[in-house]
């Protein structure tokens, strides 16, 4: 049966797949390994600027902190925070681990001679891939303002209300012996939505979130929501880009990656590839290297991530690394890799049939299927490990003592 390419997050394009099915039935193995590693390049590669905007003191350089995974003015390159605008020029915040991912912090737009269209000339406007607007309280007159000149340039918008925290932690102070979570979260939502309905906004959505805790409330839909409208590379950058603060997220990074194991392996076995002494196998191991080191920094459980993480849920780094049990934590090298590969060749001849029958586009290839499956086998039980750490060090670190 004819394969088809039907993945998620399976960012190729039909051009893409037309050119490596023509090497292939060419014979031209390294062409089509070429063209895949293109491929994976340009994944790389792909830029995605978010733009933050709202009015003075609402949390928008908090919020790009959060995201970026660095605590307000702790750090040099922190976004400057304050009960002040402390943002006067669109400032650009680089992910620390995806630099093609950029956060933009906006000046504030609730001065008296405010207008759209002028602050989104200011401002590049076309530089972005989407805004998000936020506010702290409701949402005004400029907010709308802004998305509906936003929309008539073509872009997307979306509407973060923050500082719930903050709402809910006075609620409850006031109202001792009423207090009903969901029904203020409800009453919050509305009011801003009928506050952006007032000033001709149609059908709002509003997401409530928490800058310090991004596992409370609306950020998980927000999320979800971005999966479904943005292009599939775009997807790509956000999804690895995002803090490691739920199981989900963590799990949604290794479906990613998962996905991208047919191209690695191919390419590794074929692009300017040598055979590994004493095996049947041909890889290229500073690809394997580069992809397992991606893999460990994704899922944060590099030395300075850890170290941020005990830093930030206060607790001795050495608890997070004991439930840690996948070498590549402490080593990616070449002897690793060897001695792996050494056991995953054993089953390579049995498994190959199997593996290559569901890799799309060269499904019924068989030259250098040992090759191909030892490398295959090798990632996805490396990232199967690093996984399992990943979610064993989050669960350890929101583990409050009793």
């Amino acid at each position: 049966m004819e394969q088809t390419l039907d993945f998620e997050y399976d960012c190729i394009t039909e051009e893409e797949v037309s050119e490596i099915r023509h090497a292939l039935e060419s014979g031209d193995l390294t062409e089509a390994a070429t063209k895949i590693l293109e491929n994976l390049e340009q994944l790389d590669n792909v830029k995605l600027d978010i733009a933050i905007t709202g009015e003075s003191g609402s949390g928008k350089s908090t919020f790009v902190n959060v995201l970026r995974g660095i605590e307000d003015d702790d750090e040099e390159d922190a976004a400057a925070t304050g009960v002040t605008e402390t943002t006067m020029v669109a400032t650009q915040y680089p992910h620390p681990k995806h630099p093609n991912v950029s956060l933009w912090d906006l000046p504030g737009i609730g001065t008296p001679n405010f207008s759209a269209e002028k602050y989104l000339q200011q401002v590049n406007f076309e530089i972005y891939d989407f805004f998000i607007i936020i506010a702290s309280e409701r949402f005004k007159s400029n907010h709308a303002k802004l998305a509906i000149e936003i929309q008539k340039m073509g872009k997307s918008f979306y509407f973060l209300r923050s500082k719930v925290d903050s709402d809910l932690d006075a609620s409850k102070k006031r109202r001792k012996s009423t207090y009903n979570e969901e029904k203020i979260l409800n009453q919050i939502r509305e009011n801003c939505i009928q506050s952006l309905k007032t000033e001709c906004i149609d059908s709002p959505n509003v997401f409530l979130i928490s800058s310090f805790d991004l596992t409370l409330f609306d950020f998980q839909a927000f999320e979800e929501k971005l999966e479904r409208e943005l292009p599939s590379h775009k997807k790509h950058a956000f999804l690895l880009a995002l803090p490691n603060m739920s199981l989900e997220i963590l799990k949604k990074k290794k479906e990613l990656m998962m996905s991208e194991i047919w191209k690695l392996a191919f390419t590794s076995c074929c692009a300017a590839a040598v055979p590994l002494p004493g095996l049947s196998v041909v890889c290229d191991t500073a690809i394997l290297i580069k992809t397992l080191t991606s893999y460990r920094d994704n899922f944060g459980l590099d030395e300075q991530s850890l170290q941020k993480l005990a830093e930030k849920v206060d607790k001795p780094v050495e608890d997070l690394q004991a439930v840690i049990k996948s070498p590549l934590v402490k080593e990616i090298s070449y002897d690793i890799i060897y001695k792996v590969l050494t056991k995953a060749v054993g089953g390579g001849v049995m498994l190959a049939e199997y593996i290559l029958s569901t890799i799309p586009v060269f499904g019924s290839l068989t030259a250098g299927a040992i090759s191909y499956t030892s490398t295959s086998w090798l990632l996805k039980s490396f990232l199967e490990e690093l996984s399992q750490d990943a979610k064993n060090v989050l669960i350890k670190a929101l583990e409050t003592s009793v």
